[in-house]
């Protein structure tokens, strides 16, 4: 990509492009971050990959979204309304299989080569080829290694065209076309890195091919991600040049460079370091509707962890409402299903409160009267230890003894994908604006093995569901608005009831910023924190 002039000095261009976490600005004692550049401070010790063939970690995501455009969006400027990304418009057969794209006239890469159906084609091709962890959103579509080059074409230079074997609603199906693996990547550059049939993915874990307001510069694991404005952008040249998000995982520390302007935008700070900025100048915080939840996988591998009756108990072994009203104040709700509130068909179904007689009497209806020992894997940061710590409090009332596991982001991830864990503490976010992201990836497992095609949360924690995923798929394929809606009420509650999961929190999210940095407006997921409308004065 061409190089863009930052107008700041030759020092601090190299220092912010390469520097270490506590020296990213040149010149200490003057502290502000550049006019055209913005600091986030931010925990992202969860990013594995930006390459949107696999990308899955919310971290990655949120960076994946700023430096490529998908095929549709939902945009900073309504984000209830679906909109043409790469498209312009779109068109779905009368039987609901075939899906017709006409792309926008005009666009390209960052690397000034145009957008083609070809590279559409290939962008989605490739997920179900490269098969990484988002893979089944799109083979749930019918779209397999096999026959996906047949299913997924170009009709000409500026018409892609798929279909699909399934019967899915096509409002789902045009949702998940808004979700990370419908992002472009330019098939050239791609293909041009290829290593061993990989389809250019070891590259494209730290580089970027896309078209979005921003193209990565770089990323150092567990420090800092860097990247630079894409001018030719289709919605216009963003307003900083430059964004850097920095890893700093302690809340204390978050606050400190924020008061210090050494950061514009803090993440991640806990109540009580809001609470100690709400008079500070020069910072404003504000409050904004998330949909990230925070639950507690059991692996069923686990013998205890297989009677639904000891699951059962653990669920009334949890102060949801303690934790809410204590250090998670003003930062979470209490939400005990899959979908978080917001989205269509969710409801605030809460039957779980800590009740220690009532889960020693489920404990002993499932052989374990004096409880037993378990392990909780969790991240080693804000707000997990606090969470891991009241849940090992409260356990302990009933002779449940948690030992507690902590590790970085990237760590319990793998652990929990490879089924290695007893109980994993963590959070999740939707892909798409739909209730079947969710429904699918919690209430769905249809081969419990340890080598299925798709590895779904039911899987990882090896609760075999026949009968429950085909609830799920009837859910998706129903036309009627008001059936749908019934049918994914009904899953709520089984899920909640009978899985094994710990359902805890929604996230509300809270963040402070520089009073001269505005336009930073977080939305329900990931998928709409969009840095292209930040400005400074």
């Amino acid at each position: 990509m061409s190089e863009h002039s930052l107008s700041l000095s030759r020092r601090k261009a190299l220092l912010l492009a390469g520097a270490a976490p506590m020296a990213l600005w040149a010149g200490a004692g003057s502290a502000a971050t550049p006019s055209n550049a913005v600091v986030f401070a931010k925990q992202i010790d969860d990013m594995i990959t930006v390459d949107p063939g696999e990308c899955y970690e919310l971290s990655g995501i949120e960076i994946a979204t700023n430096i490529y455009d998908r095929l549709l969006r939902y945009e900073a400027e309504d984000l209830n309304k679906m909109v043409g990304g790469v498209a312009e418009s779109w068109t779905v057969s009368a039987d609901g299989k075939v899906y017709t794209f006409k792309l926008r006239q005009g666009l390209k890469f960052a690397s000034g080569a145009p957008i083609t159906a070809e590279d559409c084609v290939f962008s989605l091709q490739r997920v179900v080829l490269l098969d990484k962890t988002p893979a089944f959103l799109v083979t749930q579509l019918g779209w397999t290694k096999d026959n996906v080059k047949t299913l997924i074409k170009a009709v000409d230079p500026a018409t892609l065209e798929f279909t699909i074997t399934v019967d899915y609603a096509p409002s789902m199906v045009l949702n998940l076309m808004t979700s990370i693996i419908a992002s472009i990547v330019e098939k050239k550059v791609a293909l041009a890195h290829e290593a061993n049939g990989d389809l250019g993915n070891t590259w494209l874990k730290s580089n970027s091919a896309g078209s979005g307001a921003y193209s990565l510069v770089s990323w150092k694991p567990n420090e800092s991600v860097t990247l630079d404005a894409y001018p030719a952008f289709r919605m216009g040249a963003p307003n900083m040049k430059r964004v850097v998000v920095r890893h700093i995982p302690e809340p204390s520390s978050q606050r400190l460079l924020l008061e210090k302007a050494d950061a514009d935008i803090a993440r991640d700070l806990s109540p009580d370091q809001l609470k100690a900025m709400a008079e500070a100048k020069g910072i404003e915080i504000g409050a904004f509707k998330g949909a990230n939840q925070f639950y507690i996988g059991m692996n069923a591998k686990y013998a205890p962890l297989a009677n639904p009756k000891v699951r059962q108990a653990l669920k009334y072994l949890v102060d949801y409402d303690g934790m809410v009203n204590s250090f998670l104040k003003g930062q979470m709700i209490v939400q005990q299903t899959f979908l978080p509130i917001g989205f269509f068909a969710a409801i605030p179904y809460n039957p779980y409160k800590l009740d220690v007689a009532k889960a020693k009497a489920l404990l002993a209806e499932g052989g374990y009267p004096n409880g037993f020992e378990v392990t909780l894997s969790t991240k080693n940061s804000y707000p997990n230890t606090d969470m891991a710590q009241s849940v090992q409090q409260t356990m302990a009332q009933a002779g449940i003894k948690v030992s507690i596991l902590p590790g970085d982001g990237k760590q319990v991830i793998g652990d929990y994908r490879a089924r290695k864990h007893q109980m994993c503490l963590i959070s999740w976010g939707p892909d798409y604006f739909d209730p079947h992201t969710n429904a699918d990836t919690f209430a769905r497992n249809t081969d419990n093995s340890d080598s299925p095609a798709t590895k779904t949360l039911p899987w990882r924690n090896s609760w075999d569901i026949p009968e429950i995923s085909k609830m799920t798929a009837a859910a998706a394929r129903e036309l009627d608005t008001k059936k749908r809606e019934k049918l994914y009420e009904d899953l709520q509650k089984k899920v909640t009831d009978e899985g094994p999961f710990i359902l805890m929190f929604q996230q509300n999210n809270q963040i402070a910023w520089r009073t001269n940095t505005t336009g930073f407006a977080p939305g329900i997921t990931e998928d709409l924190n969009f840095y292209r409308t930040i400005k400074k004065t």
